[in-house]
């Protein structure tokens, strides 16, 4: 294979970023996939190959600058070749979730108007096939498994990801400079992606990021403020699990990839990733809260089924692990003699085994986002040595906003502004507000929301409340439309008790009720791993999720995790009552968001006989 040689554009994007790389490091590894049980390696050569392959086959479809092109898809390579192909002919990239429901990727696809879709299998092809009808604009559905697909369906939307790549190798051979041309044409306004919200108040918005957008997210991750050491670059690796329609993996899969030449490993399913980061050992991690809080619930579990001698071992340096997190809390993550002395030891008895075990032993950057998250389960992993970092940042924002730094960690805010970014505080809300080169142009098809989102002067206002902590240090309060008034006139946010009950190894959800109402309350949903392992060890029986909640002795346990968050909460903050949720939450079902994002009102109307019963209930008493 011949690549060209780099060619200076007046514009950088992802595209020509992955071209340039493998012209000057083309037997680089920039990604690897497991294949039959095999880690297989794509360099860099092969990578832009590929893409530009997928480019041309994109022009030969007809796509043109500007059109949309989906992908519905598990992360694995196709998804980045589509997505820098797509960059590379000007057009944009809009990901679905692949736990989208049919109903929810009829949405998508007709109000981004997408005109090609890349679908992974048969279960997403036939989602795309149900809706097609529904989606004026969609003309082809490119499927990347043929298995189910190939010799039984008959429509003429359908082509086979091969004959994508055999029409792409045509129009590469006839019109060799095609993409190139368009490649030196693009403009810093150019849409590069259309990025879909959660839609945790109503339907999904399509927030624009330009190529001007994107270049100033990876020009601000590539330099590397929150590392210790060295900044990202070709001897890091990274494991790829969230879903890639959602921003903060576009960062750390794509742009990371892209801008600093880290190697991406994708895992080979969401089920399998404990697995995988065991396999791969990975040196940047990132994770929302959820992923974190399974982490410390897994070595929980194990430690409690661990013989009588590792857990003796486990409870003395986990004591220990804590007394250090404690220390790098006050110091802002600085270690002190006395810390360094006693995690050197413990990593010889047990900090290199535990972090090995599960996946994080050479993480030299760990990052939690996209929600609050409990900061005693950051302290956790501070305390076994994992350099953890909470940052913030949004779509709306190319999810650059705030991170904390080394030496300079302060537990329970997001951390500091990033260079180029302004940031203050609505004086009467306490509302964030943001401005960089790395805001949104806007919503797609929704110019009011757009006015509602962005002021004419470029400030975003987030939807976030905030305050400072100290000169420089954000602190998130909550959502602004989560904030809580109780009948008595006092402001609750209710995602820090909601977050400090999810720490506990037996909680998974926590939705906190009381706005307009006597007291607060909460609707709990139980861990069903961590409690079903509890349940064994003590013998008790169930069956179902339902079963084991309604069991007197887990709700014994609930109540025990409901007293300890309250004893560190002023009287008004304290959850007076609670009910076990029935069923656990899911996105098709509409409780929660492809995100795993509650959605409040749903799980109100949902569940409003269970909070109905506490107030009536107490009033009773």
């Amino acid at each position: 294979m011949t690549l060209a040689p780099a060619r200076t554009d007046t514009v950088t994007t992802i595209a020509s970023r992955i071209r340039d790389r493998a012209a000057a490091t083309p037997h680089g590894v920039a990604m690897r996939e497991k294949h039959h049980g095999i880690w297989r390696q794509y360099s860099w050569s092969d990578y832009w190959d590929q893409a530009l392959t997928v480019a041309h086959g994109l022009l030969a479809l007809g796509v043109e600058p500007g059109d949309r092109v989906a992908v519905h898809a598990d992360n694995r390579p196709e998804w980045l070749f589509t997505d820098v192909a797509t960059v590379a002919v000007r057009a944009m990239t809009v990901g679905l979730y692949p736990t989208n429901p049919a109903s929810e990727v009829g949405y998508l696809l007709s109000h981004s108007g997408a005109k090609v879709l890349v679908a992974e299998d048969q279960e997403q092809v036939d989602k795309a096939l149900e809706v097609i009808g529904t989606c004026p604009d969609l003309e082809r559905v490119i499927y990347l498994e043929p298995r189910g697909i190939r010799h039984r369906y008959d429509h003429p939307a359908l082509l086979a990801w091969d004959d994508l790549l055999a029409l792409g190798r045509e129009h590469r051979a006839a019109h060799a400079d095609a993409v190139a041309d368009l490649m030196a044409a693009a403009t810093p306004d150019d849409i590069a992606t259309l990025i879909y919200t959660s839609g945790t108040t109503g339907p999904p918005k399509g927030a624009m990021l330009s190529v001007a957008n994107v270049d100033f997210a990876v020009r601000t991750i590539s330099r590397g403020r929150g590392f210790a050491g060295s900044p990202p670059g070709p001897g890091d690796l990274s494991v790829s699990y969230l879903p890639l329609c959602h921003v903060a993996e576009r960062i750390f899969t794509i742009w990371f990839n892209a801008g600093a030449g880290i190697q991406v490993n994708f895992a080979e399913s969401i089920a399998t990733v404990q697995a995988n980061l065991r396999e791969v050992q990975p040196t940047i991690l990132f994770g929302v809260p959820r992923i974190w809080e399974k982490m410390l619930a897994t070595v929980q579990i194990k430690l409690a089924n661990a013989s009588p001698v590792k857990r003796l071992n486990a409870r003395l340096w986990l004591r220990v692990a804590d007394r250090i997190g404690a220390t790098l809390v006050r110091t802002g993550g600085v270690h002190t003699t006395g810390t360094r002395l006693a995690y050197a030891v413990g990593w010889l008895f047990f900090y290199r085994a535990l972090r090995e075990r599960v996946g994080i032993g050479r993480v030299r950057f760990a990052a939690s986002g996209a929600a609050p998250i409990a900061p005693d389960v950051l302290r956790f992993f501070m305390g076994i040595g994992v350099p953890m970092y909470e940052v913030y940042g949004m779509t709306e924002s190319s999810a650059i906003a705030t991170g904390n730094r080394p030496r300079r960690v302060r537990l329970g805010t997001v951390g500091e502004p990033e260079d180029d970014v302004e940031l203050r505080l609505d004086p009467t809300t306490g509302e964030i507000e943001l401005r960089h080169a790395g805001v949104f142009v806007g919503y797609f098809n929704d110019p009011a929301a757009t006015a509602r989102a962005k002021s004419g002067d470029g400030w975003l206002r987030t939807g976030d409340v905030g305050e400072w902590d100290g000169p420089d240090h954000l602190r998130i309060t909550d959502r602004a439309k989560d904030i809580m008034i109780t009948s008595g006139g006092k402001n609750i946010a209710p995602s820090e008790i909601e977050n400090a009950l999810k720490a506990s190894p037996y909680v998974k959800e926590a939705i906190l009720v009381g706005d307009r109402r006597p007291f607060l309350a909460a609707l709990i949903g139980i861990e069903w791993d961590t409690v079903g392992e509890w349940a064994q060890r003590r013998g008790i029986g169930y069956t179902t999720y339902r079963d084991l909640s309604d069991k007197d002795e887990v709700r014994a346990l609930v109540q025990s995790v409901v007293d300890d968050v309250n004893r560190r909460h002023a009287p008004v903050e304290q959850v007076r009552e609670f009910r076990m949720l029935p069923k656990e939450l899911d996105h098709e079902d509409g409780e929660l968001t492809a995100t795993q994002k509650v959605r409040r009102s749903a799980v109100a109307d949902l569940f409003g006989d269970l909070v109905d019963d506490i107030y009536t209930a107490r009033v009773s008493a």
